[in-house]
Order: C-alpha cells, then sequence, then structure tokens
C-alpha cells in the first residue's frame, strides 16, 4: 500500500453515537493526517465489546457525544506520521486501548502493564488530548473512544497502542482472530496467565460467561486447572454443544437464579467440599458480584481477580478479617498483558492451536448492520459479532 495520502485528510464512513443508548448512525467524516507518533490504519474489522456498550450508555463523563466508538480491530498501517518506525505502511497491525511506550518505568517493569508516560485521555489522543475525527458536513469534531475508534474505515492511533502482527504466509492469523487478541480474549487468558497465574490441578470460578470470562476459562484450562465452574444467569450459556462451556474449559455450571435461597458462595464451598475456589475471576462489572467473588474463595490463599468495568466506579466492601487470613483481591487492566510483548506470543498460540477462536466468534456481519450487534450484544445473544467493513462480509466468511 502507496502513502498516498500522507499529510491529507481522508473522508470515510463512520458509525457515530450521538446520544446515549442511541442507535448509531452511519455519517461520513474526515479523518486528520496522523502527527507525530501516530498511524492511520486502513480498518478491516472490528468487533463489538461490552466496554462499548458501557460508554455507549454513560449519560454523564466519561461517556461524550458525539463519538467513534470501537476498540477491538485489526487494520491495515495506511500512512504514518514522524518517527513512527516499529510500523510501516502496508503491516497488519491490531490497535489496543493499553499504550506501551517501553520507556517508562511501568514498562519497564514486570510488575505493571499500565503505561504511566501515556495517560488515558478521555475523547482524545493521548500526546495531546485533541481528536482526529470530525463530521465532514459541517467540521463539528467527533471525539475519539479509548485511543482506538475502529468504528470508522479509517481511523488514527498513537503507535504505542499499536501492535504488529506476525508477518509471512505461515504466520498469517484470519483477521477475524487478530481482532479478538485486541482486548477480550487477551484479557481473559492474560489475567489466568499473568495475574492469577493459575496452577495446575486448581479449582477456578468465573463469574459472568461472555468473551471475556470464557478467555478465563480457556486460559485457565491451558493452565492446568482441574475444575472450572462458570456462573452465568443465561441459561443459553450452560446449554451443550453451544459455542460456550465445556468447550471452552467450563466443567461445572451456576445458574444462579437456580439456587433458591442460596448464594452463589454457599453453592461453590459446597461444590468444593467446604474450601472455596483457589481463584474466583468477576467478569461482569457488579460491585455486588465482586464481593460475591470473594466471598467464594479459599481461606488461606483464594485470590479474586477483578476483570468487569463497573460504571458507577462504586467502591467494594470485603472484610479486613478475611483478609488476614489470606485471601486477596487483585485488579486487573487487559489482562496483566503488555500489548507489544504478549499479544504476538498469543498470535502464536493460536496459530499452533494452543489458543482455540473459532467458538467466540458467534456472528459476523457489514459495517451497515452494525447496529444490529449492539442488539445481539444487549440482549445475550452472541459473545463477538464481527463487524466488517469495506463490503469484506460475505457467506464464505460466515456473515449471517
Amino acid at each position: 500500500m502507496e502513502q498516498r495520502n500522507a499529510g491529507n485528510p481522508i473522508r470515510c464512513k463512520a458509525a457515530v453515537s450521538k446520544a446515549p443508548g442511541q442507535p448509531l448512525e452511519m455519517e461520513e467524516v474526515e479523518v486528520a493526517p496522523p502527527r507525530a507518533h501516530e498511524v492511520r490504519l486502513k480498518i478491516i474489522c472490528t468487533s463489538l465489546c461490552h466496554t462499548d456498550i458501557t460508554f455507549w450508555r454513560m449519560k454523564d463523563f466519561p461517556g461524550m457525544f458525539p463519538s467513534v466508538l470501537g476498540h477491538e480491530a485489526v487494520g491495515v498501517v495506511e500512512s504514518v506520521g514522524d518517527h513512527v518506525q516499529e510500523v510501516a505502511v502496508g503491516d497488519t497491525v491490531v490497535p489496543v486501548f493499553l499504550a506501551q511506550c517501553g520507556e517508562c518505568p511501568d514498562c519497564l517493569s514486570p510488575r505493571s502493564n499500565i503505561c504511566s508516560a501515556l495517560p488515558y485521555r478521555p475523547g482524545g489522543m493521548p500526546r495531546d488530548g485533541t481528536t482526529r475525527f470530525s463530521l465532514a458536513a459541517t467540521g463539528e469534531p467527533v471525539h475519539g473512544f479509548l485511543c482506538v475508534s475502529s468504528f470508522a474505515e479509517y481511523t488514527v492511533v498513537d503507535v504505542a497502542h499499536v501492535v504488529k502482527l506476525p508477518a509471512g504466509p505461515e504466520l498469517a492469523l484470519p483477521p477475524e482472530k487478530a481482532c479478538l487478541l485486541s482486548c477480550g480474549v487477551a484479557t481473559g487468558v492474560g489475567a489466568a496467565w499473568k495475574v492469577a497465574a493459575v496452577e495446575s490441578g486448581s479449582t477456578v470460578a468465573v463469574f459472568g460467561l461472555g468473551a471475556v470470562g470464557l478467555a478465563v476459562a480457556q486460559g485457565s484450562r491451558m493452565r492446568g486447572a482441574k475444575r472450572i465452574i462458570g456462573i452465568d444467569l443465561n441459561p443459553g450459556k450452560f446449554e451443550i454443544g453451544t459455542p460456550t462451556g465445556k468447550k471452552l474449559g467450563v466443567t461445572d455450571f451456576v445458574n444462579p437464579n437456580d439456587i433458591g435461597d442460596k448464594n452463589v458462595s454457599e453453592v461453590i464451598k459446597e461444590m468444593t467440599g467446604g474450601a472455596g475456589a483457589d481463584y474466583c475471576f468477576e467478569c461482569i462489572g457488579l460491585v455486588s458480584v465482586m464481593a460475591e467473588a470473594f466471598k467464594s474463595s479459599r481461606t488461606g490463599w483464594g485470590k479474586t481477580v477483578v476483570l468487569g468495568v463497573d460504571g458507577s466506579a462504586a467502591p467494594v466492601s470485603v472484610p479486613s478479617f478475611d483478609l488476614m487470613r489470606g485471601r486477596s483481591v487483585v485488579g486487573s487492566l487487559f489482562g496483566g498483558i503488555k500489548p507489544k510483548d504478549d499479544i504476538p506470543v498469543l498470535a502464536h498460540k493460536c496459530l499452533d492451536k494452543e489458543l482455540e477462536l473459532d467458538d467466540f466468534v458467534t456472528h459476523q456481519m457489514g459495517f451497515h448492520e452494525i447496529n444490529r450487534a449492539f442488539d445481539l450484544l444487549t440482549q445475550g445473544k452472541c459473545l463477538r459479532c464481527i463487524i466488517w467493513m469495506d463490503g469484506a462480509c460475505s457467506e464464505e466468511n460466515g456473515c449471517s
């Protein structure tokens, strides 16, 4: 791909969110050229994550309108700004919401994956806080989202938020699978591997069997967990033969609606001989569930990992006495992974069939159907919906 448009804006289609909870509107937008340390990407496909839904519904800050949402995607570098060396025009990359500058104390330490040099700036680029989108008809600025904004045919991303995928015919990961590594699946697998460091033979409880929760289950299975208990209100998640459940590592199921007056923590302890789970993962984003996950963990060494995003930012309450007796709670952003270091490793695990992604993709459709994808996810009828740009959706790649 030639860098024909470097220094020039591009006009393209974008699905713009204009009001909380309202359908996205397909608009022509102008995408500015990349500035220093930035790359402009042509999006191949994107997918919808619950975090998009959370921000789409927000009536107050950090919800911002109008905006271009989306942060799970794969694309091709169309042009680059000054001082960009690690990727070039034509490279296939995944954009990620979490930066890795490679130079700050956090990026240089194995103890953190949260870049301190480029903190998150709501609605804008990480280095200057400005947006690269505007409505073509009026010039009105359109906010970005999580430093990615993939619900557009083209987007501009800081190079610290871009991960180059392995190159070569034998290393080419299908776009719909590479897309999942930019957020949900990487978050779940990373939480099991890096944050919890699940041990072989252990018992794991996963609260919420969406894409992140099922990725936790698969990551825990890869680590050798003996028993993986999935907790979810959706009966469809429990059906054997569906693209969930045992195929992705879950060995037991608990539906909170089917346990009478008992709490989930009581049921988990009964299932584990009174001990509780060695590792609990909260993948929903409700503080009440976070507290229940903690209660489900084992005294002595039980570890609860919080992955869900609570939109209200409410505090979590846990008894101090239980903390003194060896239980712990830890938060996890992006599953503790360092994007540029770990996503290529996950890509190789996919190519080696060690990490299976096929069952996560339950729907595929064209860009013009994006509001249908929102409906499916909010109704709990899909795990991940791949949204193809540029007419790439067809019966051959499984579009519905």
